[in-house]
Parts: C-alpha cells; structure tokens; sequence
C-alpha cells in the first residue's frame, strides 16, 4: 500500500480525483484513513495444491471483473493503475476491456503473476528494479513510489519521540506488518540484555505480545524500543543509523533515508524476489545480505557491531544507499498517468482507480 498511497497523493496534488479498488486485506484500514473511497472486491489467491480453492479463485476474479466494470463505469475513470495483487487482476482487464488506459507498477524485483498477465495490455510498466527482459519503451525503471518526506524527515525530532539519548547510535529492526521471525528472535536474542546501541524494533502485531513478555522478563531495558507497528514509518527511518530488515520492496524507503541495511531476505518470498531485492543493493553498497537459514542472535550481533564500529563504512554506505534511490518515483507516475489520461500536466478532472 505504500507505493500506491504516494502515487495517489501525487496525482491529488495535481488536481486528480483518484478512488481506489482493494479486498480486505491491508488497504481497507490504510485507504479510507488517507482519505481516499474504497470500492472492495471479494477476490482470494490462487491455491495451486488445492483445485477447490483454485477454482473458488477463477469463480471469484470472474465476477470481481463484472463488478470492477461496472465500478469504472461509474466512476468514469480516465486511466487505471494497477499495484499487484489479487484485486490488480480484475481490475486491469476490466480497464483492458473499456479501453481505459492501463499503467502499472511494480515494487520488487520479479514481476507478480497480475502484473506479467496485464503487461501486453498495459500502456506503462513501471519498475522498482531494473529487471532482465524487460525492456524498451512500455517499461520504465521509476524506482519505488514513496511517502513524501521520507528523505528529509526531521532526526531530531525522531530520536526525541522514540527517546533515543544524544550520540547513541539505533539500530532499526522491522519485517513488515506482521513482522519476520526470524529477525525477531535474533534481534532479542543478540540486544535483549545488552547492545551497543538503542534498538528501535518493529516487530509486527503476530509476535509482539510474546517479545513483550520476553522483555519485560529481562527487566524491561531501556534501550530496547519494541513497537508492534511504527507509523508514520519515515520517523523510524529518520531516527536510524542501521537496519536490520527483510528485504522487499521497502528496501527503497532506507535507500531514500540513506539509511544502510543488513538485509535477510524472506527466503520463500515468490519466485525469491527478496533475494534479488537484496543482491541489488547489496551490489549498489548499500547493504549486506545475510541468508535467513544463517542468522542467529550471535551472527546478528557480529554483524551490527562489525558496521556500527566502522563509521566511515556506514557513512559510504549512506551515501550509495541515497544513490541508489529515485525520491521522484510517485511523482514520475503521476506525471505519465496525467498524460495517457489525456490530461495537461496541471490539468485537473482524472478519475482513478488504483490498487496496490
């Protein structure tokens, strides 16, 4: 949901109307909360071990696409972006089929199977990644779309609300809404009684309660910040000197931040996509990858301590992740929509439906 919300906010700036079409996952709290209609469709995965479940799928995105047809109908949109996702499929061939112009986005580094069904009738395809294959004028390397801010958060007053002491490095650990477990236990297994910095660790809703217990345990120390979510995000990354994280799409937002990363990737993430998340900014000197079936709190602890006691390596290692980055992605989208949407750059009236 983050790159489509920075797309949409984007677009409204210059004037657009935008709505977006989503299920019940992640974007039926996050949407209406930006301010944004959402019109939700019932859609599910496909199972391929289960052939009822598969099928209840096909039935599913079936009638999602009546239904998204008539949603952009009513809306009368002028050009559909499409995100990935269940809800991205129907939707993209509802707009496929009206003729409205089809743009869409892709956050890691392997295209989803809704985004390499959708391309051949795409007008845009923009990538977070340069990606074998995919090449010539419909793709577009944009970079992820992000918050705005995300680069030129205020660090001071992070580290004031996450009560960080003056001079003290932090270490940043988070693995996405629901956190990884991996990182979780490693992380309060390595800096659970001690570490040579404040860890601020956004460990997900799933494990919180039993981190917590864990802590509090250990006397509930100080420099160990434990938050199930952190939002708005981009304070978290203002606050960082280091990241210890998964490596999806938001390897991007820490790239922005100038943030260096030691990387583990999720290693059963389709078609191991975080793995090439990871070698990409790893080969840009932005991080260090560390493979999941290797870490540990002892391996987690030499690494952090290995780059929190080279500042001149972390340094260079900001400086390439902050290279590495494309802070303008959201607004290149929202430029290149206007157009095939037929509108002047500053021209106002777009409906459009997005999905991440």
């Amino acid at each position: 949901m983050v790159p489509a919300l920075a797309i949409a906010d984007a677009l409204r700036a210059r004037g657009a109307e935008v709505e977006f079409v989503g299920g019940e996952r992640a974007e039926a709290e996050l949407v209406p909360a930006a301010g944004y209609r959402l019109h939700r469709l019932p859609v599910a995965g496909i199972d391929r071990r289960n052939p009822l479940r598969a099928a209840r799928a096909v039935l599913l995105a079936a009638l999602a696409t009546l239904r998204a047809l008539r949603i952009l109908r009513r809306a009368r949109a002028d050009a559909v972006i499409g995100g990935g996702g269940y809800v991205a499929g129907p939707v993209g061939l509802a707009a496929a089929l009206l003729r409205i112009p089809l743009v869409l986005t892709e956050a890691d580094s392997h295209l989803g199977m809704a985004n390499r069904l959708l391309a051949p009738a795409a007008e845009r395809v923009f990538l977070a990644f340069p990606m074998r294959g995919r090449s010539g004028p419909r793709y577009e390397v944009s970079g992820r779309p992000l918050p705005a801010g995300t680069a030129s958060a205020d660090r001071e007053a992070a580290r004031r609300r996450f009560g960080i002491p003056d001079g003290r490095p932090c270490l940043l650990v988070f693995g996405g809404s629901l956190g990884a477990r991996t990182l979780n236990e490693a992380a309060l297994a390595a800096f659970g009684r001690a570490a040579p910095c404040t860890v601020l660790h956004a460990c997900g809703r799933r494990d919180y309660e039993q981190l917590r217990r864990r802590l509090d345990e250990l006397g509930a120390p100080d420099h160990y910040k434990l938050h199930p979510y952190i939002e708005p995000f981009v304070d978290a990354l203002a606050a960082a000197d280091l990241a210890a994280a998964r490596a999806g799409g938001s390897v991007l937002e820490l790239a922005a931040a100038g943030v260096p990363a030691l990387l583990v990737p999720y290693p059963y993430a389709t078609a191991d996509h975080q793995t090439g998340n990871a070698r990409y900014m790893e080969r840009q000197g932005a991080a260090v990858v560390v493979p999941d079936s290797e870490l540990d709190g002892p391996r987690l602890a030499r690494e952090v301590g290995a780059l929190l006691g080279s500042p001149s390596r972390l340094r260079a290692m900001s400086a390439a992740a902050r290279r590495a980055s494309r802070p303008d992605a959201a607004d290149r989208i929202a430029r290149a929509t206007l157009a095939l949407a037929g509108a002047a750059p500053d021209d106002s009236g777009l409906a459009s439906a997005a999905k991440a």
